[in-house]
């Protein structure tokens, strides 16, 4: 870098100086006087942090590759409330620090509209994170001191503003996960939102989590301020395996 450069570098104007000749240049095309040069770089600093910003949220997120809503078939669920799905990505939960839960079994897109949903949070400047539930009992139920659990308890209840929980339902815990899942339930409940999806209808909960005091508990405080949304039918991934099979051996029966 120049020295000017690396003066602007210090001062925290990373596009200025990474592009200093090229503004440089544009001032003396453009004729650009002192105000309006000035105005020209804040004007670039801003855009350049706000894309680093989403960048980085987008990033922290975990969401991964996923298919847009605008692939979703509306049309293959058997039930699905629609308006409900459409008042989600308006990120209408939020402000009410509301959960949204998706209940559906197995193929019917619960994590793309769960996945999509987070998105928007992200691009409207939420920090999100998207994970599954065996993920964050797998990570809580692995520290090895008091200290060390409750700094990832405040992680997941404090310092996300939207936290996504995938595939509750897959798996059975025993009562110590279901406590600690519990905490991170609580310690949200009604300050930041949560988004689920679950393959199990709530009065099959409690074989989640067998013999846990807490599963009870749990239920009352996520359903408390949420928007249930259910999705029935058959597989998306089923129908798409048969399309495929039907593809590649179309003159052999099943």
């Amino acid at each position: 870098m120049t020295p000017l450069a690396d003066q602007l570098d210090k001062l925290g104007l990373r596009h200025a100086a990474r592009h200093l000749d090229d503004i440089l240049a544009l001032a003396i095309k453009r004729r650009l006087g002192p105000a309006d040069l000035l105005e020209y770089i804040v004007e670039q600093e801003q855009l350049a942090r706000a894309a680093r910003s989403l960048e980085g949220r987008v990033k922290r997120s975990r969401l991964g590759r996923f298919k847009p809503i605008a692939d979703f078939d509306w049309a293959w669920p058997k039930r699905i409330d629609r308006q409900a799905v459409d008042a989600a990505l308006r990120l209408e939960f939020l402000d009410g620090a509301r959960n949204v839960i998706l209940v559906g079994n197995q193929g019917l897109g619960k994590s793309m509209i769960a996945q999509n949903i987070a998105h928007q949070a992200v691009l409207a400047g939420h920090s999100v994170l998207f994970l599954t539930a065996a993920q964050l009992l797998l990570d809580l139920a692995g520290q090895d001191s008091a200290r060390g659990l409750e700094r990832r308890l405040r992680h997941y209840s404090s310092r996300t503003s939207l936290l996504v929980l995938d595939e509750i339902g897959y798996l059975s815990y025993d009562p110590r996960n279901a406590d600690l899942l519990y905490q991170v339930v609580n310690r949200r409940y009604e300050r930041k939102s949560l988004i689920l999806t679950t393959n199990l209808s709530f009065s099959q909960w409690p074989t989640i989590f067998p013999n846990a005091g807490s599963a009870i508990a749990l239920i009352d405080r996520l359903i408390h301020h949420s928007d249930i949304i259910a999705i029935e039918g058959d597989s998306y991934r089923h129908r798409e395996a048969e399309a495929e099979r039907k593809r590649r051996f179309p003159n052999k029966t099943p």
